[in-house]
C-alpha cells in the first residue's frame, strides 16, 4: 500500500530548502525545488533543446498537453518530480523524479533523471542526485532507492556508480522506450542515515 506524510508542496520545497549541501554550508552550486506549472515554458523549451541528448534513452514530454500530464502524475502523493536549478542562475539544469513511493515495510522508491543539453556535463546533475539522495533518506526516511538504466547509456552509469549504488541484475525488454522493449541494468543503494524509521514501518 502507497503511503506518504501529507506535506503539501510549499512543506516540501521548505524541506528541500533546508537540507544541508554536503560540502561547505551554500557552496553547492545547485539547488533543488519541485516542478510547477509555471516551469512549462522553460522546461519545454529545454526538452526541444536536448532532444539529440536524450535519444534514445528517454522520451520527455514536449507539449503544452504532456507536460500538464507530467503536473498531474508528480501532483501525486507517492510521485515527486525536483528540479535541478543553478544556485547563482536560477536556470534549471536538470530533473530528478523520485517514483513509486511504497512504504510498509519496503520504504523504497524508483528513481528517473534527465541533465538538459544547455548545461550538460558541467556536474550539475551528480550535484543535484546527491541532494536528491540527501533528501530522500533523511526527509523522506526512505531506506532504498532503485534505478534502472540501458547497458549502453554510459553517462548514467557512471553517474549512480559515483554516488555509491550497486549493480544488482539485468532484465531484458524492461521498458518501452523509442518504439521497443529494452532491457535495463538494475541499480540501487540503500540508506546509511541513522534516525527514526518513518512512522509506516512496521514495529516488527
Amino acid at each position: 500500500m502507497i503511503q506518504n506524510d501529507g506535506v503539501e508542496e510549499t512543506e516540501r520545497a521548505a524541506e528541500i530548502k533546508s537540507l544541508p549541501t554536503g560540502r561547505q554550508e551554500d557552496s553547492s552550486r545547485v539547488t533543488l525545488r519541485p516542478i510547477t506549472g509555471r516551469d512549462q515554458d522553460e522546461f519545454l523549451e529545454l526538452v526541444r533543446a536536448s532532444v539529440d541528448l536524450h535519444h534514445p534513452w528517454m522520451s520527455l514530454p514536449a507539449t503544452t498537453e504532456g507536460f500538464q500530464t507530467l503536473i498531474a502524475r508528480y501532483d501525486q502523493p507517492a510521485e515527486e518530480c525536483l528540479l535541478v536549478c543553478v544556485r547563482d542562475t536560477g536556470a534549471i539544469a536538470g530533473m530528478v523524479n523520485i517514483n513509486s513511493i511504497i512504504r510498509g515495510r519496503f520504504q523504497c522508491a524508483s528513481l528517473g533523471y534527465a541533465a538538459f543539453a544547455p548545461t550538460a556535463g558541467q556536474g550539475y546533475m551528480s550535484e543535484g542526485l546527491g541532494l536528491v539522495l540527501r533528501y530522500a533518506f533523511e526527509r523522506l526516511r526512505l531506506h532504498r532507492l532503485e534505478a534502472n538504466i540501458q547497458p549502453g547509456n554510459e553517462a548514467s552509469l557512471r553517474l549512480v556508480r559515483r554516488h555509491g549504488f550497486r549493480r544488482e541484475g539485468y532484465s531484458p525488454d524492461m521498458l518501452f522506450i523509442d518504439g521497443a522493449w529494452r532491457d535495463h541494468e538494475r541499480w540501487a543503494i540503500t540508506s546509511t542515515v541513522n534516525g527514526d524509521p518513518h512512522p509506516t514501518l512496521p514495529a516488527h
